[in-house]
């Protein structure tokens, strides 16, 4: 980790994904799930385009054969209506529950996972303890980093305890690494 801090350290930024509005952080947090993070981006651009200028309301109001023409699938449009729906009904103040809380909260919408409340935590709220066990980018980094073939759940556990209270901030080092694809290789 030492050596991710040097390379990284002052080229990650917490607030770099924030939105002030929970619904449209969460959609893209949605749009994210299981594609690479390429065509994330392009998606993202494409809805952000899209949904400019609407308010929440509006936004479910938008045709769901619109939504799906710009790369959204057919799950994943009901997936994001569900959260805009959810946030104009919820009254819930997130800024003060507990991580544990508002995963249990934020899971009881359908097409919010752990991951999905887990990046909210991070991206969103600025928990600074928060790791996705689920986040396959986070597990080859570390693979890769430590030099671990097969990464246990008890040497994970082992290494989360090791960066608390900050393990975002290891979250974020790690994803740097794998994305300019840089490692520590011991010599």
């Amino acid at each position: 980790m030492e050596f991710l801090i040097n390379v990284f350290g002052d080229k990650i930024d917490i607030k770099d994904r924030y939105f002030s509005n929970y619904a449209k952080a969460i959609a893209e947090l949605i749009i994210e799930q299981q594609i690479s993070f390429k065509v994330a981006i392009s998606i993202k651009k494409k809805f952000n385009d899209l949904i400019s200028d609407k308010s929440n309301n509006e936004i479910l109001e938008i045709d769901d054969n619109k939504l799906k023409s710009i790369g959204i699938s057919r799950m994943k449009v009901k997936y994001i209506k569900n959260v805009y729906q959810y946030f104009l009904n919820s009254k819930i103040d997130f800024d003060r529950l507990g991580d544990n809380k508002i995963i249990n909260e934020l899971t009881t919408i359908k097409g919010v996972g752990s991951w999905t409340a887990e990046m909210f935590l991070i991206f969103i709220l600025f928990r600074e303890n928060i790791f996705s066990k689920k986040d396959i980018a986070l597990l080859n980094s570390i693979k890769l980093n430590y030099d671990i073939k097969n990464l246990s759940n008890v040497r994970l556990d082992e290494l989360i305890k090791s960066w608390a209270p900050y393990n975002t901030y290891a979250s974020l080092l790690l994803w740097k690494s794998i994305e300019e694809k840089i490692f520590y290789k011991e010599n």
